[in-house]
C-alpha cells in the first residue's frame, strides 16, 4: 500500500523553497527524555536476563536509562547550551514528576517541549489514545507554558488513527513519519498535519542500542550526511534531524563524539540550528496547508 497520508513524489519535485536566511541546512537536535517505569518490563535492554527470562523489576536495564537521566542529560544540556545552540526535547510527560530537576533544567535553557506520550510505552500499550495524547499535552503545556505543538510517538509507533487524534488535540507537526528530508503536509480527518523530518539512521538508539556499532559511527554518519547535504542544497534546502538519548550519547566514552558532532555541524557555513517550531514556520510560510 502506498502512503495513505502523503501523496508520493520525489523529494525535489515539491514546491519551490527559498532557503532559510541563516543557511540552507536546518539542523534540529532532538533529545528524547523518557521515564522507564521501574515496575514494568523495560522498553529496551542492554543486558539480557539469565536463561532468557525477563524479570520485573529489571534493575540493570532500568539503571542504564536512569544513569542517562542523572549523569548523561546534564552533560548534554551543558554541551548544547555552552555552544549557544537551540534544541528540543521529546519528553514523556511523567518525567515532570519522576525527574523534576531534568524538566526544569531543559525549560531553563529554552528547549522546545515535544509530546512523547505519558510514559515510554507505545500508543497501543498505554491506554485510550485520545486520553494519552490529551493528558500528555495538557501536562506539558501547563508545566512549560509553551504551545507544545509537536509530537513524537514513543518508539515512533502509531495506530491507524493517530494523525487524526493528534490533529484534533491541537498538534501542529509530527515526527513519526521518517520519509523525507523536508516537511510534508499529511491528510487527517481534522485538516492538514505537518510531517517533520526525523531520522532513523542518524539516531543513537538505532546505531548503538540496536545495530551496536562501535563508538564513532554516529559522528561518521553525521559527517557523511552533512557532506551530501552541502552538495544537494545548491538546488534545494534540507532538514538534518539528529535523534539523541542521554543514556546513549551522554555516557563518558561517547560524550566526546557527541561534542565532535556538534562542532562539525557548527563548522559548516551552510548550517543553521533551529527549533522545530521555527522549521515549521519557515516551511508553512512558503507552502501553506491546502
Amino acid at each position: 500500500m502506498s502512503n495513505p497520508r502523503v501523496p508520493y513524489r520525489f523529494s525535489n519535485d515539491g514546491p519551490d523553497l527559498i532557503a532559510h536566511e541563516d543557511g540552507p541546512i536546518l539542523v534540529h537536535l532532538v533529545v528524547n527524555v523518557e521515564n522507564w517505569s521501574f515496575d514494568a518490563a523495560m522498553p529496551r535492554t542492554i543486558i539480557t536476563p539469565p536463561h532468557g527470562k525477563e524479570t520485573v523489576p529489571d534493575v540493570p536495564n532500568f539503571s542504564w536509562a536512569d544513569y542517562g537521566m542523572r549523569a548523561g542529560l546534564p552533560r548534554m544540556i551543558e554541551a548544547i547550551h555552552q555552544r549557544g545552540l537551540p534544541a528540543s526535547t521529546s519528553i514523556n510527560a511523567s518525567v515532570i514528576d519522576a525527574y523534576p530537576g531534568a524538566a526544569e533544567a531543559m525549560l531553563a535553557v529554552g528547549w522546545e517541549f515535544i509530546g512523547h506520550g505519558m510514559h515510554q510505552k507505545s500508543i497501543q500499550q498505554a491506554g485510550t489514545e485520545e486520553e494519552v495524547v490529551a493528558q500528555s499535552l495538557e501536562k506539558l503545556r501547563h508545566f512549560s507554558g509553551q504551545a507544545v505543538s509537536g509530537w513524537l510517538s514513543p518508539g515512533l509507533r502509531e495506530s491507524e488513527r493517530s494523525p487524526d487524534v493528534l490533529k484534533s488535540e491541537g498538534v501542529r507537526y509530527v515526527f513519526d513519519w521518517c520519509m523525507d528530508d523536508l516537511p510534508n503536509w499529511m491528510r487527517t480527518d481534522h485538516g492538514p498535519l505537518l510531517s517533520m523530518p526525523y531520522n532513523l539512521e542518524l539516531n543513537d538508539s538505532i546505531i548503538y542500542a540496536i545495530e551496536k556499532h562501535a563508538t564513532g559511527q554516529f559522528l561518521d554518519r553525521t559527517q557523511r550526511s552533512l557532506a551530501l547535504f552541502e552538495k544537494e542544497t545548491v538546488k534545494r534546502p534540507r532538514v538534518l534531524a539528529i535523534g539523541l538519548h542521554p543514556h546513549l550519547m551522554g555516557v563518558p566514552h561517547r560524550f566526546g563524539e557527541f561534542e565532535a558532532m556538534l562542532d562539525a555541524l557548527m563548522a559548516s557555513p551552510k548550517t543553521t540550528f533551529l527549533l522545530p517550531a521555527q522549521i515549521a514556520d519557515w516551511f508553512e510560510g512558503q507552502v501553506p496547508a491546502a
